[in-house]
């Protein structure tokens, strides 16, 4: 069985290239004519020894990912649905600005988390992606834009892990992945360009801050444990004063001195004066001198069978008016690709399911059909 480049940070391909007898310098080489140039041709390496071109395209490959379908929105955005294998597909989706061009990439072929209010949860789980499925993403929309855009410069400048799946329940994959991203003989990108969204991993949180530590989203939605348990089943597991100490340990480590946390807003749920007012004293209130955050408001993006509605557009600026005069800093994230179902939320490319996850949802959904009550007194030890 062939190898494939794209799984290898440069550490991980110089010690390939020494099993085939070459020295680090070729790994260098290597490195630089895929993520760099995105060469995928031996033959067109061409400051590679003849005997290495030669010798590399009966032992490795470099491996893209077959394009099922790429859409186009009227705003600029790009939604590509790549073929990982066995009916599986996953959506990465490129996202034009005039200061930065954002790639969302994914993770996982589906979510085993479950959020109510994703639509990637409520497709299910099918696997892990491989670290070459990973940056892969990366590789096809990079070279694709500069051919698209006819540019030699570097069009993605921020990547996004925030694509489907729970990037930290794929940790020995992800980690590999990023350092691709980060070096600077691959993409170069600065740790601050680079986003980890987590539904609140706890302890691969940790890890991360000790193996590659880059900037840090945490998916809250909820200022209580009553709440968050229904709308995040992993805080169950891992409730919210596990989340924000472990976010307060990520920080020294981290490239910015804050965490930002994503809230999406959902009609009658979580979107109250008092949610937002209970969110204020639960992140000023945690630890000696609260956790430094910003908070990303994140319009809901409405999908059959999730039994959710976004809040109106003043509720949300109602909400996040308190959150500001209360001296977090909150922004409310620009819906963009709502026309080809790009937005936050609505990526759900086809899995085959191997949690039930329909079912499940439909019974906590049947469970919790009665209003949900605003908790105002913590969770006992």
């Amino acid at each position: 069985m062939t190898a494939n480049l794209l799984d290898f940070d440069l550490e991980g391909l110089a010690a390939f290239c020494e099993q085939l007898g070459e020295k680090r310098f070729r790994a260098v080489q290597l490195f630089r004519w895929i993520h760099q140039k995105g060469a995928a041709d031996f033959a067109d390496m061409t400051d590679l020894a003849r005997s290495l071109r030669e010798k590399l395209p009966g032992v490795c490959t470099v491996a893209d990912l077959p394009v099922l379908s790429r859409q186009d929105s009227t705003d600029g955005t790009i939604k590509w649905l790549f073929d990982v294998g066995d009916g599986n597909a996953v959506e990465t989706v490129f996202i034009p600005e005039d200061d930065r061009g954002t790639l969302c990439i994914s993770s996982q072929a589906g979510c085993a988390v479950g959020c109510r209010f994703c639509s990637t949860g409520h497709q299910g789980f099918s696997r892990n992606l491989s670290t070459g499925e990973i940056v892969a993403q990366l590789w096809h929309a990079e070279h694709f834009l500069r051919r698209h855009l006819k540019t030699g410069e570097r069009v993605i400048t921020n990547v996004v892990m925030m694509g489907m799946g729970e990037p930290l329940q794929n940790y020995s994959a992800l980690v590999p992945a990023l350092r691709v991203m980060l070096d600077d003989h691959g993409y170069g990108l600065s740790r601050r360009r680079v986003t980890v969204s987590t539904s609140g991993v706890v302890p691969m949180i940790e890890r991360l801050a000790q193996d590659c530590p880059v900037a840090l989203a945490v998916s809250l939605h909820a200022p209580n444990d009553a709440l968050r348990d229904d709308l995040v089943p992993l805080n169950r597991k891992y409730p919210i004063a596990e989340l924000l100490d472990a976010c307060l340990a990520y920080l020294p480590a981290a490239p910015r001195d804050f965490v930002t946390f994503e809230y999406c807003m959902l009609d009658g749920v979580n979107d109250q004066p008092e949610h937002a007012r209970q969110l204020l004293a639960l992140l000023k209130g945690h630890g000696a001198r609260g956790v430094p955050c910003k908070i990303n408001l994140i319009p809901f993006n409405p999908f059959p069978d999730s039994g959710l509605t976004c809040s109106p557009r003043s509720v949300v600026l109602r909400f996040g008016q308190i959150l500001n005069e209360g001296g977090v800093v909150t922004t409310v994230r620009k819906t963009r690709g709502d026309d080809i179902d790009a937005a936050c939320g609505q990526l759900a490319g086809d899995v085959l399911d191997r949690t039930n996850a329909a079912s499940r949802l439909a019974q906590r959904r049947q469970a919790t059909a009665r209003p949900i009550h605003i908790v105002r007194k913590e969770r006992q030890a």
